[in-house]
């Protein structure tokens, strides 16, 4: 006869309560003592953190998240419809000029311009080689007045004529740029969307698609909050966005496939309780791909734009660092609890929970689960209340867990 734990757990009837004395004596008469066993309670939240022992209830708290998202979203959308968005010369058409400063400042640049109705015009000091170079940009002109403010530029400044670089931007290039980049956008949701439903499911693609259309309306929503400028570089970088939001949120659903063998009644384990765990498990290793992505973003942001002056470097860095941060938000708070959400909808994930509810819930296999990599059984959670530990916590320096011999029932007298 092979010895199962699942045998043993099923001696126990489901309905039988599990009363244990407040201390408990180990076989070879040695009390177990309580500070022992709340030696996972008692580490810092850091140190949970890392060995992910964590036990926070995200899918539980899932309407508090969606409703978050709902707000940043509607918010976004309101202001896309009321304010839109300041697209820059590349996408609307327009005439850039750019002079050496010489001791000209941007003030004095915007009162030499304003004359020639340019009050409007988007002005930047940029830092170059050769120095300090102010950056006008502004609407189509004809072809005197655009001598005109090339004249008044190179006065301004003390340069000669031929010094002021002049570049025209038709408005068909910018149109251009859109049409492709929403190409490329419908492509790569096809695409994985037919990656995710073949290497795990369908159901766990709608999760991701909702969440990129997530991060995408976010960040333009800030960008039209904010008034920053869009540009190419920002187009490029909503694009590599969506590549780091996918590679976050398959990180989660890979552990999520991977613990679904958790789910069962028996072992007192939900869909939701086993996409509890998962998160709780991947949650440092989330944290870790985000902040190693953050890093050379913001090493973009601050050295490359603010210290060194590129402008340009400043447009991508802004959208990376807007979509990194909502990015990893939408993987762990919206995409694997509306997964849960969806899969208990199914049939036998349903009557599952359903029976786990009826017997008061499954956060004692999850708190087992986080730390044993699976549920608790009716032993373990005995264990567990004889020694004031939590589900599925073990004592320091103990050896591997070899489950009793499961009792054979007879009838009558042993021969």
């Amino acid at each position: 006869m092979t010895d199962r734990t699942d045998d043993v757990a099923a001696e126990v009837p489901e309905d039988e309560p599990v009363d244990a004395p407040e201390d408990a004596t180990t076989e070879t008469g040695r009390r177990r003592s309580r500070p022992v066993a709340r030696t996972v309670a008692s580490r810092s939240i850091f140190t949970r953190l890392y060995h992910g022992e964590t036990n926070i209830d995200f899918v539980g708290r899932r309407r508090l998240w969606f409703t978050i998202s709902l707000v940043a979203v509607v918010i976004s959308l309101g202001s896309l419809v009321t304010r839109g968005l300041n697209l820059g010369i590349d996408f609307e058409g327009g005439v850039v000029w750019e002079v050496p400063a010489g001791d000209a400042s941007v003030g004095d640049t915007r009162d030499a311009v304003d004359q020639f109705g340019l009050a409007g015009a988007t002005i930047t000091e940029l830092e170059s080689d050769e120095g300090r170079v102010i950056r006008v940009e502004a609407e189509p002109l004809g072809a005197e007045r655009t001598d005109e403010v090339t004249t008044a530029l190179a006065d301004l400044t003390g340069s000669d004529f031929d010094d002021v670089s002049l570049n025209e931007v038709g408005a068909s290039w910018g149109s251009e740029i859109t049409e492709k980049a929403v190409r490329a956008l419908v492509v790569f949701l096809v695409l994985v969307t037919i990656y995710i439903a073949l290497r795990f499911e369908l159901k766990m693609a709608i999760p991701t698609l909702v969440a990129l259309v997530h991060d995408v309306l976010i960040t333009v929503g800030v960008y039209s909050i904010t008034g920053l400028e869009v540009t190419p570089a920002t187009v490029i970088a909503l694009l590599t966005i969506l590549g780091y939001s996918i590679y976050d949120g398959i990180v989660v659903f890979d552990k999520v496939d991977e613990n679904t063998r958790l789910v069962s009644s028996t072992g007192g384990l939900s869909y939701g309780g086993m996409v509890n765990v998962s998160l709780n498990q991947a949650l440092m290793r989330s944290l870790n791909t985000t902040v190693t992505a953050l890093l050379p973003v913001l090493s973009l942001l601050v050295v490359g734009s603010w210290v060194l002056g590129a402008a340009v470097l400043e447009e991508f860095a802004l959208a990376l660092l807007i979509g990194l941060f909502s990015g990893a938000y939408s993987s762990i708070f919206i995409a694997s609890p509306l997964l849960a959400w969806l899969k208990e909808r199914e049939p036998r994930y349903r009557d599952i929970k359903r029976r786990i509810d009826a017997r008061g819930g499954d956060a004692e296999a999850v708190a087992a689960a986080v730390t044993t990599g699976r549920p608790a059984t009716r032993a373990t959670v005995a264990a567990a209340s004889s020694t004031g530990a939590e589900p599925g916590a073990r004592p320091a320096g103990a050896g591997p867990v070899i489950p009793p011999r499961p009792r054979k029932k007879t009838r009558g007298a042993r021969r």
